[in-house]
């Protein structure tokens, strides 16, 4: 059995920055999604999933992991480039069909659209999983703009809405949909003001829609990461906060994103056929209060 405090690269880290929202290739050290290590137990056999964000980071590990369990992997992302490409080459290596669809799916039309080319293209939707987010730091309110507070609500919660109102209809009983909060929902940074308060947002969303789903036989869970090695933290924090990035965890280290593929496994699959309404947090030692 491993050390937990020793399964990942542990700060600091290297000094870098990026431009959002950030690309794997730049980073140092490169996350670890699974690639090498995450092994299929048929548990997501026939079925289709559709993953936004699946282009890196978590949901890169996601849909490796789905793959690898027997499912087709639709990957929602925002714009192309390299990452994209990789995840889909590796759910194709998995044995599994995988179709990229770019866009920004805080637009209520490309998310309508993301679902029904999901459904035309690989047969149907068993699994959505909301993943995309956008994060900004600011230390200063007056430097968070109404602009950018708009655009963080649509992307990370508005975007839900539009993408559960257009799978719902095609998802039958044992369906099942993921939502990705955050520890920022229970313990938020105030520089990162918007973001925190879209996970909130995430958490409750999660709870009333898992009740209205239920009789449909449809559940709802969500995961809450802590500090998680993404594209997004060296292209959204400053370079000191990158350094010192997840060594205020007890297990003094960054998880990495192939340790939260387990629990979207888990809430995707029979395996989980009891639990609706939950969050499960992968925080590193974290409270969740």
């Amino acid at each position: 059995m491993s050390d937990p405090r020793h399964t990942g690269p542990s700060a600091p880290n290297p000094a870098q920055q990026q431009k959002p929202p950030g690309t794997t290739g730049e980073m140092n050290p490169r996350p670890d999604h699974g690639e090498d290590s995450y092994r299929g137990k048929d548990l997501l056999t026939g079925k289709v999933a559709l993953i936004t964000g699946g282009d890196s980071g978590i949901g890169r590990a996601v849909a490796i992991a789905y793959a690898r369990e027997g499912a087709d992997v639709a990957i929602a992302y925002l714009e192309e480039h390299e990452d994209a490409r990789e995840t889909a080459q590796l759910v194709e290596k998995a044995g599994r069909r995988a179709i990229l669809l770019p866009g920004d799916i805080g637009e209520v039309a490309h998310a309508q659209s993301v679902v029904e080319r999901t459904v035309s293209e690989l047969g149907g939707l068993d699994i959505l999983v909301n993943n995309a987010a956008m994060q900004r730091t600011h230390d200063k309110l007056e430097d968070l703009t109404i602009e950018e507070w708009d655009k963080t609500f649509r992307t990370n919660i508005h975007a839900m809405f539009y993408l559960v109102k257009a799978a719902v209809p095609h998802m039958k009983p044992g369906s099942a949909i993921i939502n990705t909060t955050s520890i920022q929902s229970k313990d938020p940074s105030p520089e990162l003001l918007a973001y925190a308060a879209t996970k909130a947002a995430i958490s409750n969303f999660t709870a009333g829609l898992a009740q209205m789903l239920g009789e449909h036989g449809i559940r709802v869970n969500a995961v809450a990461p802590g500090p998680i090695w993404t594209p997004l933290i060296p292209s959204t924090m400053p370079e000191e906060k990158v350094k010192k990035f997840g060594g205020d965890t007890p297990l003094a280290r960054a998880g990495q994103p192939r340790e939260l593929a387990p629990a979207y496994v888990l809430l995707a699959s029979d395996e989980g056929s009891y639990i609706t309404g939950a969050i499960i947090p992968v925080t590193g030692g974290r409270p969740m209060l």
